[in-house]
């Protein structure tokens, strides 16, 4: 199994800690069944990475991990090895499914008006805690749910060695050891433009599911504000030309061509307009692959590409021909 690391923000600089904290510990609002400090489940991957530029005195060494053979088969994970936690987001929606605190001692929780310690008692829905078991009582455990609060025959109380928090609306017992891939994200509210399924028509136009915009080939700039609004950024075409030089100009030529771009890069979408017309001669699709140069500098766009027989998804995990 092959990962991918990536670090922002490293450590070559001086160290710089939030206030408020001892020793380089952080104190994170713990919201059940929703998430903690900045982070809520449900939120596309791409504004966990904008909460995490906004802070980068605290999320100063970040890890990104993924299956890069196959990206959709396991989780896109951020991790945050200094505090003890980590993201997981759902590989196929990129939306925060399960936040795991996989070292308690690195974070401190304030639940409500109280500091979470290591020796929880009361169950809440939408957390759950992994309390280990000495080897020496294995055996008076095995084959039952351990019920809380719990003791030990020694009189000791087994101390919390991993939180998760998870979506508790399914009212279903998720998040830790072999019960964590149940974890899933929340449902999206009506309406929502998140995920949004793109229809392609080749060769005719695109179709967006939940707005209804057609946006065919051949439109104008100021036919796709009308149905998309301003774009969030528009550049020229940039085109590398093999030209003849002569023995003493050998330097590389980039120029620009009349063509330009409207980037919509919240909807994972880019449009060409030719230079002449100014009509819409190509659509760029991107799917936000983690790895890809282009990551999360555009949201996920969930196309559907018809033909005249086939249809592709923007998983790439699977086509159907009828």
């Amino acid at each position: 199994m092959l990962h991918h690391h990536h670090n922002h923000h490293q450590s070559q600089r001086p160290r710089r800690r939030c206030e408020g904290t001892a020793m380089g510990v952080i104190i994170l609002d713990l919201r059940p069944g929703n998430g903690i400090g900045p982070f809520s489940l449900g939120m596309p991957i791409c504004e966990a990475f904008a909460q995490i530029e906004q802070q980068p005195s605290i999320y100063d060494v970040v890890h990104v991990k993924y299956f890069d053979e196959e990206p959709l088969k396991l989780d896109i994970v951020i991790s945050f090895p200094d505090h003890g936690f980590h993201l997981r987001f759902d590989p196929w929606s990129q939306r925060l499914r399960l936040i795991e605190i996989f070292d308690v001692k690195r974070l401190q929780m304030r639940y409500a008006t109280s500091l979470i310690g290591m020796c929880m008692k009361n169950a809440i829905m939408g957390l759950s805690f992994a309390f280990p078991i000495p080897s020496q009582y294995t055996d008076c455990f095995h084959g039952r749910e351990a019920e809380l609060p719990l003791e030990f025959p020694d009189g000791t109380t087994p101390v919390t060695c991993r939180v998760s928090i998870y979506d508790g609306s399914a009212d279903k017992k998720v998040g830790v050891g072999s019960l964590m891939h149940k974890a899933s994200a929340p449902p999206l509210l009506p309406g929502n433009l998140y995920m949004e399924e793109v229809h392609v028509k080749l060769g005719e136009e695109l179709y967006f599911s939940v707005g209804g915009q057609h946006i065919p080939f051949g439109a104008s700039p100021q036919d796709v504000w009308t149905e998309l609004g301003r774009p969030c950024g528009i550049h020229q075409k940039q085109v590398d030309q093999m030209v003849i030089h002569s023995a003493s100009d050998l330097r590389p030529r980039t120029t620009l061509c009349g063509d330009y771009f409207y980037n919509y890069f919240t909807r994972g979408l880019d449009i060409l307009f030719d230079g002449q017309t100014h009509r819409i001669k190509k659509f760029v699709l991107h799917t936000n692959y983690p790895g890809h140069a282009d990551f999360n500098s555009y949201i996920k766009c969930n196309f559907v590409i018809q033909g005249s027989d086939c249809k592709f998804f923007s998983d790439f995990g699977g086509f159907s021909c009828c």
